[in-house]
């Protein structure tokens, strides 16, 4: 038995592997672009299945398909949406800049689907049938299908991914900042000592960093990523199709799938610009910011066990080293990090296929699949690196409360607590000077008999240092 059949498109024959449900314009571009040798994320597809549904449930509301066609695409298509036929999208990431293989991948697929389900024959054409373009594809162009494709994968993963993972971030840092309350450490400012800080208030500003970041998350899908394309056709002027089929669209995906859903307000704009996707990247790229500070920061207080800093204890989950024995690296601060560094390069990539005169050009943006691939490759690996992050480091991390208490009571900036009293000037002779001399500044001042020891106490109260409204008078 052959392995290919022969089909045929606009240019021509075409050779299909036989058991595909594409047709000859998906194995051209299977053929044109060997490029990443990877199809475009799962999410994208079934993104698609989700939009040609809706396209059939309209066109056959409008009367333009029947109705026979209409429920046996709408099937298919549903099928598509569920994963069920990821295998026979196998365009690369690296194709036209239109997302027009993709397109025709669907339509195809969907149209073999669709005559399956008539008893025609699971291929994408048959007499009588289900043809990919003049019925899947009707009152559609790879125009405003691909950037609705794009939107929807882009608001449902922020949604299911981004969201929860950022949320249990937030609460697993408010935890440690609740249980470390009461421990106290020195502040550093410029890499230098700085005045005494709650551990719990440093853990409550990263806790605030990820709650932040979870607003700028919600608050993704709520913007022009919702604002669909779809009835913008070639060029934005919504030829060949139903003055009514793109609100019907956008009403049918938004009962589907839960997100408030909306016909793009200017056809043209959300053609021929994806200023709303370099947007919600920018917002993408603010959570890597964060999360940097708060790994960096981590791993740096956990610095040792001897001779770093060493006031935080990072779990042992793996040996560090192939030569030193015993040594432990903080190796999930180091998969943030790398992470971070990925989602920043990404927004470099999304900017660039943003652009005039790179991806946006005229009446349409000719970057969309390296866009969409790049953009839920950060989503992916910002929800991915938050649950790591909790379970691999947080729920375990520990507070060396010995080592908080050496250094703060050796630190030289807690004279600043006397400095009203004594004078800006003088606390920075007495500073210099016990450092010169090795010693403490409750020594040193008690040396010196400065003021009396229960002032001296009372004024060099740590845990008053951090709270202002404690702070002796």
């Amino acid at each position: 038995m052959s392995q290919f059949r022969t089909e045929k498109d606009t240019m021509g024959e075409m050779q299909v592997p036989a058991d595909a449900l594409y047709g000859a314009s998906t194995a051209r571009a299977v053929e044109n672009f060997p490029i990443a040798n990877r199809p475009l994320p799962p999410a994208v597809i079934h993104a698609f299945g989700h939009l040609k549904a809706a396209c059939a449930r309209a066109n056959k509301s409008l009367g333009k398909l029947d109705a026979n066609l209409a429920d046996a695409i709408i099937t298919a298509a549903e099928e598509v949406a569920e994963g069920q036929h990821d295998a026979h999208f196998p365009v690369d990431v690296y194709q036209t800049g239109s997302g027009t293989s993709t397109n025709m991948n669907a339509n195809e697929v969907i149209a073999a689907l669709a005559n399956k389900t008539l008893g025609l024959g699971a291929t994408p054409k048959a007499d009588g049938g289900v043809h990919p373009n003049d019925h899947v594809n009707n009152g559609q162009s790879s125009n405003d299908t691909f950037p609705t494709a794009m939107c929807i994968a882009a608001a449902l993963s922020i949604r299911m991914r981004v969201c929860p993972s950022l949320g249990r971030l937030e609460t697993t840092l408010d935890h440690c900042a609740e249980r470390w309350d009461s421990i106290i450490k020195v502040g550093r400012t410029h890499l230098m000592d700085a005045t005494p800080i709650r551990v719990g208030q440093v853990f409550s500003g990263y806790a605030a960093q990820a709650k932040a970041a979870q607003r700028i998350a919600r608050g993704l899908e709520k913007g022009g990523l919702t604002a669909l394309p779809i009835g913008g056709t070639a060029v934005g002027t919504g030829i060949n199709t139903h003055p009514e089929f793109a609100a019907q669209v956008c009403k049918s995906l938004s009962e589907t799938l839960g997100l408030e859903l909306t016909e793009a307000a200017n056809h043209p704009q959300a053609q021929a610009a994806k200023d709303a996707f370099v947007e919600a990247h920018g917002q993408l790229k603010t959570i890597a910011v964060s999360l940097s500070k708060i790994a960096n920061d981590i791993r740096h207080l956990g610095s040792g066990p001897r001779c770093g800093l060493g006031e935080l204890v990072l779990p042992t989950i793996q040996p560090g080293s192939s030569i030193m024995p015993g040594k432990v690296n903080p190796v999930i601060c180091e998969s943030v990090l790398q992470v971070c560094c990925r989602v920043i390069g990404n927004d470099a990539t999304v900017t660039m296929a943003g652009m005039g005169g790179v991806g946006s050009m005229f009446e349409l943006n000719v970057a969309m699949p390296v866009m969409i691939d790049a953009f839920l490759e950060s989503v992916s690996l910002l929800a991915n690196v938050c649950e790591v992050f909790v379970d691999k480091l947080l729920v375990g991390l520990e507070v060396n409360v010995e080592r908080c208490a050496e250094l703060l009571d050796t630190s030289l900036m807690t004279i600043t607590a006397l400095a009203p009293e004594i004078g800006y000037e003088r606390c920075a002779e007495l500073a210099k000077q016990a450092h010169a001399e090795n010693k403490t500044i409750r020594q040193l001042v008690g040396e010196l008999q400065l003021m009396p020891p229960a002032r001296l106490d009372e004024l060099l109260n740590y845990d008053s240092m951090t709270r202002p409204e404690a702070a002796p008078r």
